[in-house]
């Protein structure tokens, strides 16, 4: 028989703990050692067990974890541990007979208890330790979004950047130390939050309103959203480009030759799970690729400065890759030398002498080839004519 697991998880509300299941009662009366955070231990009985406060940052607390394996040990969390909370980081130390969780009620149902709204059908984002811009891909009137935030200071932060994106008038409800004696609720709006001091755990129920411009859902976003010196992959050649990209949960593309790192970032966009490296040789182009992604709430792309084939050994290997700059027969060579089968390419080629290497490679690859011939209506005098763009051929293969 398997050994019983040495450590619990036990979700933790922000009253007395004569209110936890059974369970979880159990769990600690039965622990050699507690640990937590300071505020949590404060709230235990008197158990036989030794409290150790939980350090600061939360990764040093780690290896003294480990080290107390054979122990009976008990890990207090903020109510679901594995939503938002402490369960993913610990678990992924430990093998899966090692350890045992009890969830308690999140913030997230407690707060949308407090407020009347389908948990189904709000946005829920843990900003502990992000930036306040990951809430620009939700950003839109009537979305209603609850959120964790890391202290007072980031209730004003997340108000002013919803004031400074055209949403001042978004109504804020923010709460602290919900569901405990402690809990204090204030009604606000963004533009005219109040000028109190909020005390940690803290945390916002924001329904939002304004006029303010909305990141669209679908791929191929205005190129005005990207910031871009003219190297960027346009508006509908991009929507083309990510559909044969055809991103799928938790894949990892590449982006070579990133330019403003619009097909990237929309990448990123399509879903949460899924991750990218872009490739720019340009030192200049790579830094404003991370300001595009960093602005527009997907700072979790990673943009490499360098040219490829180099810059791309020793990367993670990819689900798809995109070649918007730099195609050459060197690099189509690389790719088809070290890729795994079943790796998606998409390239884009504007010139003859590019067309031609994506014509070759579609002989070797198999795969589709799409000219894209696209004209705008623009004024000519007191008309308007057709101004066509130059054409794009787009190769699409499976390696």
């Amino acid at each position: 028989m398997a050994d019983a697991p040495w450590l619990t998880i036990v979700g933790m509300g922000e009253d007395a703990p004569d209110g936890l299941p059974p369970a979880s009662l159990a769990a600690l009366q039965a622990a050699e050692i507690v640990m937590g955070p300071t505020r949590h231990l404060g709230l235990l009985p008197d158990l036989k067990a030794e409290l150790v406060a939980w350090p600061v940052p939360f990764a040093d607390g780690i290896a003294p974890l480990l080290g107390l394996r054979r122990r009976r040990v008990v890990v207090l969390a903020s109510g679901d541990p594995f939503w938002f909370g402490a369960g993913r980081s610990l678990a992924r130390h430990l093998a899966p007979g090692e350890w045992t969780a009890l969830p308690g009620p999140s913030t997230f149902s407690l707060v949308a208890a407090r407020m009347g709204w389908a948990l189904e059908r709000t946005e829920c984002l843990g900003l502990h330790a992000a930036p306040h811009a990951r809430l620009r891909p939700v950003i839109s009137a009537g979305v209603r979004i609850i959120v964790l935030l890391r202290d007072g200071a980031a209730v004003r932060g997340i108000a002013e950047y919803l004031s400074d994106a055209g949403f001042g008038a978004s109504r804020m409800t923010v709460f602290e130390a919900v569901g405990g004696p402690r809990e204090r609720r204030s009604d606000c709006t963004a533009a005219e939050s109040p000028d109190i001091g909020f005390a940690h755990p803290v945390c916002a129920a924001v329904e939002l309103q304004g006029d303010g411009a909305t990141l669209p859902l679908t791929g191929g976003r205005p190129d005005a959203w990207f910031d871009s010196d003219g190297q960027m992959t346009k508006r509908p050649v991009r929507a083309l480009t990510l559909s044969a990209l055809a991103p799928r949960p938790f894949e990892h593309l590449w982006d070579i030759g990133g330019g403003s790192g619009s097909v990237g970032i929309e990448w990123l966009l399509a879903h949460s799970s899924v991750t990218a490296t872009t490739i720019e040789p340009r030192a200049d182009r790579a830094a404003r690729i991370a300001q595009n992604a960093a602005r527009l709430g997907v700072d979790r792309l990673t943009v490499v400065q360098g040219a490829a084939p180099e810059a791309l050994v020793g990367r993670p290997l990819p689900d798809a890759v995109f070649i918007g700059g730099g195609l050459s027969q060197a690099l189509l060579d690389w790719l088809e030398a070290h890729l795994p089968r079943g790796v998606r390419i998409v390239a884009n080629a504007v010139t003859l002498e590019s067309e031609a290497l994506l014509t070759e490679a579609r002989a070797r690859l198999g795969g589709d080839l799409l000219r894209i011939e696209l004209a705008q209506a623009t004024p000519l005098g007191g008309r308007t004519c057709w101004k066509s763009s130059y054409p794009v051929v787009q190769l699409s293969a499976v390696r």
